[in-house]
């Protein structure tokens, strides 16, 4: 049995571990309902886990247009990269989320960011069209 004496002072607590796993897991199933009325609550629009993958990098990778379009409407950064240097527009070109790059792009995310960057990832996978909007923003 451990009391919170026991812990170290800058431990989270079990309940603040428990509600950030709930919010990646909301991202991650693109449940925007849920994710912005935690953000609305106080909840970090930025909020990162383990790796550096924040809210927005999770919805965007698994193709939630919607939660993406929520997340950056609460001041989400759509720049912010991860621990391996991949921003959230790098991993829509990836898995091809064409309604998330439009989300992304009209908040001003740079295609130029992260690495590799979402002109380098389109370029790795020969999607000329992307490549081509983006040199010509």
């Amino acid at each position: 049995m451990t009391d919170a004496a026991s812990q170290p002072a800058d431990a989270p607590d079990a309940e603040v571990i428990a509600l950030a796993g709930k919010l990646f897991d909301a991202a991650r199933a693109g449940d925007t309902e849920t994710l912005s009325a935690y953000v609305d609550a106080g909840a970090p629009a930025d909020l990162t886990n383990d790796r550096g993958d924040t809210l927005l990098m999770l919805a965007a990778y698994h193709g939630h247009a919607a939660t993406v379009a929520a997340l950056l409407a609460r001041g989400a950064d759509p720049d912010r990269a991860n621990d391996r240097g991949q921003t959230p527009l790098a991993g829509a070109v990836f898995k091809g989320a064409d309604d998330v790059l439009d989300a992304l792009l009209a908040a001003g995310a740079d295609p130029q960011a992260g690495t590799p960057s979402a002109v380098d990832t389109a370029r790795m996978f020969g999607k000329e069209a992307l490549i081509a909007r983006f040199e010509g923003r």
